[in-house]
């Protein structure tokens, strides 16, 4: 039986599902080290609080009335949405020591719990068609997202700078491009240009990733393995998206 164009997108939204689930985890080792000491060191709770507010938005962009036929983008940026919090919540219980720490999830999370209600107010009341709700959200999801990649550009300069990718893990950056490849795919099927516009951005960032690890994991300086490492920060702008 040969398969339509809306089964096989939903197949390739699964796997996206997949996918991104594996990254929305990738902080676990953070979190793990964070419980064990009970403080959260030099953390930066900073890319959790962005990805609650990305999610947020996703999951409101995937919306029946607000982008028909986008379950597969809601499923998956609810269960980031729901993972981030508890990060969060991980992060606000062992940051007491941390200079303005609890400070910065509190004070992160309520601005974004407003700016948030101020857009779907406004985009409920004020607009009332699929397109332009779709436009409005889209446009935003796609901002967010953008933002969110000036993280890796750093990481990247880093690898360039230092000729060394010690803190650009490969099989992040793997997973992010085909985590930004397959919902690109899935963004082209029925064509979505705001989920298109962020994981096509996504998958060149992760493609460039992998061509510097090819680049310089040779002048990658070889640390004991018996030596302590303190794990990357991860940032799930890849995770993030659709």
């Amino acid at each position: 039986m040969v398969m339509n164009a809306h089964s096989i997108r939903n197949v390739i939204g699964i796997i996206g599902n997949v996918i991104s689930f594996g990254l929305f985890l990738s902080p676990v080792p953070t979190f793990y080290r964070i419980i064990k000491n009970k403080a959260v060191e030099d953390f930066s709770p900073i890319p959790y609080i962005a990805t609650v507010l990305n999610c947020i938005f996703w999951v409101f962009y995937g919306m029946p009335f607000v982008h028909p036929d986008s379950l597969l983008v809601v499923t998956i940026n609810s269960v980031g949405l729901g993972l981030a919090l508890i990060y969060l919540a991980i992060f606000y219980t062992y940051g007491a020591k941390q200079k303005n720490g609890r400070k910065k999830v509190l004070l992160g999370l309520s601005v974004e719990v407003i700016f948030a209600a101020i857009i779907i107010i406004i985009t409920m009341t004020t607009l009332h068609t699929y397109k332009k709700r779709s436009l409005m959200v889209g446009v935003i999801c796609d901002v967010f997202n953008v933002l969110m990649y000036v993280s890796p550009l750093t990481v990247m300069k880093q690898v360039i700078t230092t000729k060394s990718v010690e803190f650009m893990p490969f099989y992040l950056s793997l997973t992010n491009f085909l985590n930004g490849s397959i919902w690109t795919a899935y963004a082209l099927i029925e064509f979505d240009i705001y989920v298109l516009v962020s994981n096509g951005i996504g998958a060149i960032s992760g493609a460039a990733q992998l061509i510097l690890y090819a680049i310089y994991y040779r002048t990658t300086p070889k640390h004991n393995d018996d030596a302590p490492q303190k794990p990357t920060q991860i940032q799930l702008s890849g995770a993030s998206v659709a």
